[in-house]
């Protein structure tokens, strides 16, 4: 009888867990990460979910080292997830952005690539964490364990599962070695196979702003915006474009309007970064 009475209470509280993480996951969705915590506090015995959960919130929210804290309590619980490791890595790296040049920041990079390069030999299949190696294999410095040929056996892995993909990394290649040539190439390729993805024209679009070629960057955004009518991200990037240019400021500061009232999701850029580039522009 004891045997189970203690399985029916396991089993209630499991059940709260999961129930308190489903309500918590939709606010998270809508970028209402401060209620999400507060649903995620409630959880009387949290679970390797509750943790990630509520390390995904405080990274969002900028606390990098609750984030932290929260992914290892995670990573306690269920050692072998793919995902958790990704964040983990995701957090560390912005806590060694924000260390300028200091010892701690070599300390918090060695970590960011560890984690990332954990994530993907638990799942060799985690494409977030693929791309989120690679960018750190090419901004990085060798002494870190970055270097630019790091970054291209880490593009030539994902070749042939993901070719758009992968022309694009090898555009940012191209872009670290100064080829800017063969960078127009990668990138115009990656949008000739991907010809619905309005991420790949926006890449270009940006690209060409940096050249200087502004009429064909405008052309690209707008083709961006036809694919996909809803994407408030476009939005962002055309404004940062014509911030940086010192060009079309009413029309940006719009677009960034446009952005902060926008149903915004986790995978957007914060909202906070439009209103840096508003106040860039005057707003």
């Amino acid at each position: 009888m004891r045997y189970w009475v203690g399985f029916f209470v396991l089993l209630s509280v499991a059940r709260a867990s999961t129930d308190i993480v489903t309500r918590a996951s939709t606010l998270y969705q809508h970028t209402d990460y401060e209620n999400s915590l507060r649903i995620l506090a409630q959880d009387a015995a949290p679970d390797s979910p509750n943790y990630l959960l509520t390390g995904k919130n405080y990274f969002m929210l900028g606390d990098y080292k609750k984030a932290i804290d929260c992914f290892e309590k995670a990573l306690e619980k269920s050692p072998r997830s793919s995902e958790t490791e990704l964040w983990l890595g995701r957090a560390w790296g912005r806590r060694a952005e924000g260390s300028g040049a200091s010892p701690m920041a070599m300390i918090y990079a060695s970590r960011t690539r560890q984690s990332f390069e954990k994530a993907i030999a638990l799942d060799p299949n985690n494409r977030d964490a693929k791309n989120d190696l690679f960018d750190f294999y090419l901004n990085a410095p060798a002494f870190l364990g970055g270097g630019v040929d790091k970054a291209e056996v880490a593009a030539r892995s994902i070749a042939s599962e993901r070719p758009p993909e992968y022309e694009l990394e090898e555009a940012q290649i191209a872009g670290k070695k100064n080829d800017f040539a063969a960078a127009e190439v990668h990138l115009r390729r990656a949008m000739e196979l991907a010809p619905g993805d309005a991420g790949r024209a926006v890449d270009l679009a940006r690209f060409l702003a940096k050249r200087g070629r502004l009429p064909e960057s405008d052309q690209l955004f707008e083709q961006a915006r036809k694919l996909a009518p809803g994407k408030p991200g476009i939005a962002l990037a055309q404004a940062r474009t014509d911030i940086e240019n010192h060009r079309n400021l009413d029309q940006a500061k719009k677009l960034l309007q446009s952005y902060l009232q926008a149903n915004l999701t986790p995978d957007d850029p914060p909202r906070q970064e439009a209103e840096k580039l508003l106040r860039r522009a005057g707003g």
